[in-house]
């Protein structure tokens, strides 16, 4: 009987070891997530028009020729966009072709510091090895140059970040200060591009680890705080450390780490997923992710820039407005040297891109959100 129940019990941890191995295989992870992808790059999300008064008309300062290559983001190829830009911009400039290597966010900077890429599109900001690599080889920063706001709510396509707890948490609004207090821990500094800046330090007495430090009274005052957050291998925890943290990257010691995984059936579970699953049945945890993932049992914040300031909730208009503090956004980064101008052709690309126009074609693909035009003022003056 004894040496039965050994054996089920083998074959059945077996199975359970062999089935999680299998959730967390590299090729699988990533074929379903291609699939994942392919799916949402097909539909528009957006229907809303948002008004592009203000935003200038492309005209081309001169006709320009020959190949124009990027690397980097697969969203571009992911859905129309990509495309639809390289059609309409054609229109302009005839003598322009491009060539493609949209796989990943990853490629982008390789590709510049390598020379072979004259556009790096990317659906996050450059990470401090990159940074670093690119400066070796060219001894300055690469020109960074917003596109256009990432989206409110689709997966994939550089959502902003919410903040979420239970449902039956009393709290409703917290500062980015509160939110390090929160998420973080003390530091020393923290990054600003390249330089190292010991004024963002900041010591273990503004922690925060009970809902209590937070003004919550009664059964929450001695309550713990349970913090939720990505696998730090992730991009999400670089921009939101940046955000939050000032660029440090001394986090909760009791951070607890999702990664994305595959269901039995073979489809991509999300780590937002998972993470909101857990924080449901969890009245004294927090964490940030997309609203996407929201659930019954959750809700999001309202956050606020600094202390007393105006709290924004999370909805498509402060995202596209950029009111709401934790917007992310999306990028083009060039080789310019310093003093010199820009290889005609690429400002005439961003320059569309940066355009009325271009604006406009992203709205109509439906995922990222155009730029307001003071910001888009101050993005057209990278390449001037």
């Amino acid at each position: 009987m004894k040496c039965s129940l050994l054996l089920a019990l083998t074959i059945f941890l077996a199975t359970s070891l062999c089935a999680y191995a299998q959730t967390r295989d590299p090729k699988e992870l990533q074929k379903s997530r291609t699939e994942w992808v392919g799916e949402k790059g097909k539909k528009q999300f957006y229907t809303t028009k948002f008004s592009l008064e203000g935003l200038p008309h492309y005209k081309p300062e001169q006709q320009v020729s020959g190949v124009i290559h990027e690397w980097g983001s697969n969203y571009f190829m992911d859905s129309p966009l990509g495309k639809a830009w390289e059609a309409e911009f054609r229109k302009y400039q005839p003598g322009i072709t491009f060539e493609y290597n949209l796989k990943s966010s990853e490629l982008g900077i390789p590709g510049l510091y390598t020379h072979v890429a004259d556009i790096a599109p990317m659906g996050r900001q450059i990470l401090w090895d990159e940074l670093l690599a690119y400066q070796r080889e060219f001894d300055r920063p690469p020109t960074e140059v917003t596109i256009c706001t990432g989206s409110y709510n689709v997966g994939g396509w550089t959502y902003a970040l919410a903040v979420f707890v239970n449902k039956q948490n009393p709290i409703s609004r917290l500062s980015l200060k509160q939110l390090d207090g929160i998420f973080g821990a003390a530091r020393t500094g923290g990054w600003k591009g390249m330089e190292w800046d010991p004024s963002v330090a900041r010591g273990p007495e503004q922690n925060i680890r009970t809902w209590g430090q937070l003004g919550l009274r009664g059964e929450w005052a001695d309550k713990p705080i349970h913090v939720y957050g990505y696998t730090l291998k992730y991009h999400f925890p670089d921009e939101f450390s940046k955000k939050i943290f000032h660029g440090g990257e001394t986090w909760n010691e009791a951070l607890k780490e999702y990664a994305n995984r595959n269901a039995p059936d073979g489809h991509l579970v999300v780590a937002s997923e998972d993470m909101l699953a857990d924080l449901s049945k969890d009245p004294y945890g927090i964490a940030y992710a997309g609203i996407p993932y929201e659930t019954p049992e959750t809700k999001v914040l309202a956050l606020a820039q600094n202390d007393g300031g105006q709290y924004v909730p999370l909805t498509l208009e402060t995202v596209h407005d950029r009111s709401y503090p934790l917007i992310r956004d999306v990028y083009f980064y060039l080789n310019r040297e310093p003093g010199k101008p820009l290889d005609p052709k690429i400002k005439e690309f961003v320059r569309y891109v940066l355009s009325y126009e271009g604006q406009e074609a992203l709205m109509k693909d439906g995922k990222y959100l155009p730029l307001m035009p003071d910001v888009l003022e101050e993005q057209v003056k990278k390449v001037q």
